[in-house]
């Protein structure tokens, strides 16, 4: 039986091998493609279509034999494949199409750094020499048909003549010396003859093509470089010319009902421009599919007939809702008319953030040779070196859930509850963006460390964070915006390390009010899972349900953050949701992804699907509008990548200020050390920092254990006045600017801002402020 061939350096190579995993697991059988200089691997053949589970750039890559059917290939420290084939003839064949991949990758990749030095950049004209274009087009393309004819021809010779000569060698093998040995020798070599003739024609065939392909290959790239500009430019042009067209459309029909405002030009152009006034006309006909289909719901176009006008069939929400009929015209009108909003305001200068921090070192160190003895104890109470932190507090992590909290000033311009809680929910799920990439912890807060976030002329919101509890560790955050919100939040973190994966569980429940509309919304947050602790790639992974509840209407939004999975075939980190009002009838859907965007549908008509099915197994049914952009993630900073993947808020959180507490994250010691490079120094610290507050908790633990003796003593007086025994806190401590409340709504007793923090900074009255670093 013939052998597969080893293949060309421009074919796809594909082949079981075994792939060494671990110690426990050993070598596994995995597919491996082999294609345009990558090496994937799969763990089966039908996993090609959606999951590739590694892939090596053979063109940074060092191959390497073992012994007779092991070979290594590695990329210089970040990525090694151990590889183990059936057969020494097999691995020589993987071998030898690796080497010819790696050289066609490595002269690529060469090709690609000069490829416009020999042409001229300037695109042809429009109109220019498109016939004759083509037609030395069409004839390079025959000219290059012909050599791969002839390349063919070469081929099936070299096969022909290379199996006569095999057998030759073969007969030859058994002939005893005797009078037929010299014709025997003869045979074998005229073969040999014809094989090196029929090889060095397959060779000149090879070169001719390969210099007549590389003559050209630069000038087709040059080619298609300009048709894709011009492409650009005539996108562009379309585009802009259906904006006029639009606009003046919209200016004609408009002309009666929504006249210029001549005191304010600027803000009638933006709040009355394309997609915001009167769009009843612009989407008679057109419905859209909400999100792809999900186990509890599955939505599917609205039935033409239920248009706007036809306000009866509508599911209960006010026909004026702008998100429904134009793009985005309820916020973008109500900021560009609100005199208070920025685009009318003075311009007022700001002070200028910084926008770099010193790149992050490249210190290695074993995470499983710590976290091997820590298994299913707290994370907090596990000492952990710098080197997996990053230079930013747990209070500026929770700060930075304002990365987005202009959805929050939209959410207080919106004219209904439902339409105020898309946005509220937007905002919700846009908190987790900036934990995509970021696998380092944040510093565990010391008791007492406070953290201020003053955006009053950039944003319009302050915010304070206080660490309220150490063990277990609490943080109360306060945030007032001039915009018409409030946000308040105390956040308990309880974690496991479960050996393969760590689980983050934010306990507590976070509040906003809104003035005008007096709707008060709260939320719990969902679990963070860091996942491949002990081998491989650090990566986050956001899974569970949140339900939002508007207090004083009874409306509802229930998320479902999907965990992801291997098999699953759905977007990854897709988020889902309805929104409901007090009925449980539903009025919007929401769709996308915790690390992406959001969007909204309305939702038309809803039925039960399935009516043969199993009781329990039926889906909804919801027809929706056309889906509209609540919020998309902002791109992260250039460089992101060496300064741990801050966002362009997180950049700023640990840049120093004047004027802040004593207690101020900024003014942490170990945390500044990290971020300016000094990992040993900042070790050191963090330990000075954490034996200084288990010193300071044990005197704070025999003051208590006093008190509540003291308070032993006045029982028998306190029963006899009938006044109660106030219960002594087992940890004595008591927070600067937070008070322990009953939450109204809720139930709960959390933290809540007592006040008397932004007077202090005013009057740089810090005396009262404990002495924690």
């Amino acid at each position: 039986m013939s052998e597969p061939k080893v293949p060309a350096p421009g074919d796809t190579y594909k082949g079981w091998l075994f792939k060494w995993t671990n110690y426990i697991k050993g070598y596994q059988r995995r597919w491996f493609v082999l294609s345009n200089g990558l090496l994937s691997y799969y763990r089966t053949q039908a996993e090609m279509g959606h999951t590739c589970r590694g892939t090596i750039n053979l063109a940074t890559a060092n191959i390497s034999v073992e012994d007779s059917c092991n070979f290594v290939i590695s990329n210089g420290g970040a990525q090694t494949y151990h590889l183990k084939a059936n057969s020494e003839v097999e691995r020589q064949r993987w071998i030898t199409a690796l080497e010819l991949a790696k050289a066609k990758a490595v002269r690529m990749q060469a090709e690609s750094d000069d490829s416009g030095d020999e042409c001229s950049t300037s695109p042809p004209s429009a109109g220019q020499g498109i016939g004759a274009r083509n037609s030395e087009v069409q004839s390079t393309l025959r000219t290059l048909g012909s050599k791969v004819e002839d390349l063919s021809t070469c081929n099936d010779l070299i096969a022909k003549h290379g199996s006569a000569l095999q057998r030759s060698l073969s007969e030859l093998e058994g002939v005893k010396l005797g009078g037929d040995t010299s014709d025997k020798i003869r045979q074998v070599t005229e073969r040999a003859t014809l094989f090196r003739i029929t090889s060095n024609a397959m060779i000149n065939a090879c070169r001719d093509f390969l210099a007549l392909a590389q003559a050209h290959s630069k000038r087709w790239q040059k080619a298609l470089q300009a048709e894709r500009e011009q492409r650009v430019r005539l996108e562009e042009t379309l585009e802009q010319l259906a904006k006029q067209h639009n606009h003046l459309e919209r200016a004609f029909r408009g002309a009666t009902v929504l006249p210029a405002s001549p005191s304010n030009p600027t803000a009638d152009s933006k709040g009355s421009g394309p997609g915001k006034g009167d769009a009843s006309d612009d989407e008679e006909n057109e419905f859209f599919d909400a999100c792809e289909d999900v186990q509890e719901f599955i939505t599917i176009p609205a039935d033409p007939k239920y248009h706007r006008r036809s306000g009866s069939n509508v599911s209960g929400i006010s026909s004026e809702i702008g998100m429904d009929d134009g793009t985005t015209s309820l916020d973008e009108q109500s900021l560009a008319s609100n005199p208070e909003s920025p685009q009318s305001q003075e311009v007022v200068p700001v002070r200028k953030r910084r926008t770099r921090i010193p790149d992050k070192p490249n210190y290695s160190l074993n995470l499983w040779s710590i976290m091997k003895n820590c298994i299913g104890k707290e994370l907090s109470k596990i000492p952990m070196p710098v080197n997996f932190n990053e230079p930013i507090s747990m209070l500026q992590r929770l700060s930075e859930d304002l990365e987005y909290s202009e959805l929050l000033d939209r959410a207080a311009k919106c004219q209904t509850s439902l339409e105020q809680l898309c946005y509220v929910a937007a905002f919700t799920v846009s908190s987790y963006s900036t934990t995509v990439h970021r696998t380092g912890k944040p510093f565990n807060p010391l008791l007492g460390e406070t953290f201020e976030l003053d955006r009053l002329q950039e944003s319009g919101y302050r915010s304070l964070c206080e660490q309220v509890s150490h063990h277990p560790p609490a943080a109360a955050h306060h945030v007032i915006s001039e915009r018409g919100w409030t946000l308040r939040q105390e956040i308990t973190v309880a974690s496991k390390f479960r050996g393969k994966y760590l689980s983050i569980m934010p306990l507590g429940t976070i509040h906003c009010f809104f003035e005008k509309s007096n709707n008060h919304y709260s939320w719990k947050k969902v679990t963070t899972t860091v996942h491949n602790i002990i081998v491989g790639k650090l990566w986050i992974d956001q899974s569970g349900e949140i339900d939002i509840i508007n207090h004083r209407t009874g409306d509802r939004c229930h998320l479902k953050f999907a965990p992801y999975s291997y098999f699953s075939r759905d977007v990854a980190r897709k988020v889902t949701g309805v929104v409901t009002d007090k009925d449980g009838k539903a009025h919007y859907v929401l769709s996308g992804t915790w690390d992406e965007k959001m969007e909204c549908s309305r939702v038309m008509q809803s039925s039960r699907g399935g009516e043969n099915g199993t009781e329990g197994r039926q889906k909804t049914v919801y027809q929706t509008l056309k889906p509209r952009e609540l919020w998309r993630k902002n791109p992260l900073p250039e460089g992101a990548e060496t300064m741990y993947y801050f966002s362009s808020l997180a950049l700023t959180l640990n840049e120093l200020e004047e004027g802040v507490a004593p207690t101020d994250s900024r003014r942490r010691p170990d945390q500044r050390l990290m971020e300016q490079g000094m990992w040993d120094e900042a070790n050191a610290e963090k330990q000075r920092l954490e034996e200084k507050q288990r010193s300071v908790r044990r005197e704070r633990e025999r003051e208590a254990a006093r008190l509540a003796n003291t308070a032993e003593e006045a029982v028998i007086e306190d029963s006899i006045t009938d006044s109660p025994l106030k219960s002594v806190p087992q940890d004595n401590y008591k927070a600067m600017w937070f008070e322990r409340s009953e939450d109204s709504a809720t139930g709960e007793v959390t933290h809540i801002y007592k006040g008397g923090y932004w007077e202090a900074k005013e009057q740089s009255s810090w005396d009262a402020c404990p002495d924690i670093f």
